[in-house]
Formats: structure tokens, sequence, C-alpha cells
């Protein structure tokens, strides 16, 4: 069974044909809503909305464990991350689509690991590549096959937020390497690679990241919700084709 955790813009699938919603209760407390069951292009799916179904939650605030946690315990598989991002290299500007490939993580004070408990044995998962290679191989196929031009690598920068960054930050970023920066890729992959969660992403550029190119003077919040929506039909197509794929 495939997960599908929802980020902005994505707070449902259309093409999901839901059999069943569960709470489902963790040891680390309540995941970000109810978990929906269905099917998706005949593959099983289960889909959690990162924020809430409401939009709610913000990013520092999510329960990374409690849903990760959840998705694996329910039978997911393999779970795949759309999250929407600010693009910082030239040619990642809205709208672009993104197969990341490398994380840098900047956030502070989350709860990031499953192995913290004094009674245990200190316990180190290998975080070379943080995405899972077969995963990744089979968005950037499907993408192709539905015909999407998607960005095959990428760092993304994690960022606490909620407040988004100075151009200054941005610059920063930068020069460590990044090409996007968004607010819930971290714990969120650890996590999953500490489940052994095969787990893999797709970011959706809403806009050029503080001080670059239309951001230079600040952030049109009204273009971004313009940018999703459309970007967001493209990545449903892409996670259909996906489907298909793992069905087939």
């Amino acid at each position: 069974m495939l997960a599908i955790i929802g980020g902005s813009g994505l707070t449902q699938l259309a093409s999901l044909i839901v059999s069943r919603r569960e709470v489902v209760r963790t040891p680390y407390g309540e995941p970000s809503g109810a978990l929906t069951f269905g099917e998706v292009s005949g593959q099983p799916v289960v889909f959690l909305a990162r924020h809430g179904y409401g939009h709610t939650m913000p990013p520092h605030l999510v329960n990374y464990r409690a849903n990760l946690w959840a998705l694996k315990h329910v039978g997911a598989t393999a779970a795949v991350s759309v999250a929407s991002v600010g693009g910082i290299r030239a040619d990642f500007g809205p709208g672009a689509l993104i197969v990341p490939d490398q994380i840098i993580d900047y956030t502070w004070g989350r709860k990031s690991t499953y192995f913290d408990a004094s009674d245990q044995p200190v316990h180190h998962v290998d975080f070379t590549h943080p995405y899972d290679a077969r995963l990744r191989a089979l968005l950037l196929a499907a993408s192709v096959a539905v015909g999407e031009s998607v960005f095959d690598g990428g760092v993304y920068a994690t960022t606490q937020g909620p407040r988004l960054e100075t151009a200054a930050e941005v610059n920063r970023l930068e020069r460590d390497g990044a090409d996007v920066v968004g607010m819930t890729g971290m714990p969120e992959a650890v996590l999953a690679r500490e489940l052994e969660l095969p787990y893999a992403a797709i970011n959706v550029v809403a806009n050029f990241a503080a001080g670059r190119a239309s951001s230079e003077q600040g952030i049109s919040f009204d273009s971004i919700e313009v940018v999703l929506h459309e970007a967001m039909t493209r990545v449903r197509c892409i996670l259909d084709r996906l489907c298909a794929d793992l069905k087939a």
C-alpha cells in the first residue's frame, strides 16, 4: 500500500476512490488527522494531509513521528511526500516540479527520532541518500509517461517556519548548496528511514524564494495560490500514473 502525504495545496486526492477513514492512535500522540484509505488506478493508497484537512497545523507543530508511525502501522510499504517550496535556483521558478535527492536540515526543537529513550542503546541510521532511489525512479518515470517536465534532483533546505525566510537567509542557503527551501522535509524523511519505510518526495515551486526574481521585493501570497492550483493538477496526474505503475 502506498502512502501519500499531502502538503500545502494537496489536502485531498480527487482520483482517490475512498473506502474508509480511520483515526489511528500512536505512542507518539495524534497524527495530523484521520487516515483516508482507498484506491488510485487500482493501487491501494492511504492518504494523510500533513497540515490537517483544514490546513490548520503550522510546519513546526506537525506531529511527524505520529504521522509516519501511523502510516507504517496500517501497512504502508512506501511513502510519497508532496510539498510546496520556494525556488532558490534560477531555473526553479513558480510551477516547476522537482524530485529532490538531498536535504539540508535547519530546523530545531522538533521531535526528530524514535530512538530517544534513555533506556535504549544509541541507534544511528545511514542518511547519506535521504530519499529512496527506486521510489524516486518510479516518480520520474511516471512524470515522463504523462508528459510532465520534472527536474531530477535538487537539494531541499528545511527551515523552521512558520515565517518565510529573509533574503539574506536565502543567500546563505544558496551558499550552502540548497536549490529549494521548504519547512516540512525534516524530520519526515529521517523518521521514514528509521521505520525502514521507503520515502521520496515531489516538490512544487510555489514562488521564488525571498530576494529572488519576482520575489525580490516581497512574496505575493495571491500568486502562490494560483500557481499551486495549477501545479497540483499536474502532480495528481503523476501520482495517478505512479499508482498505475505500482499496480502493474
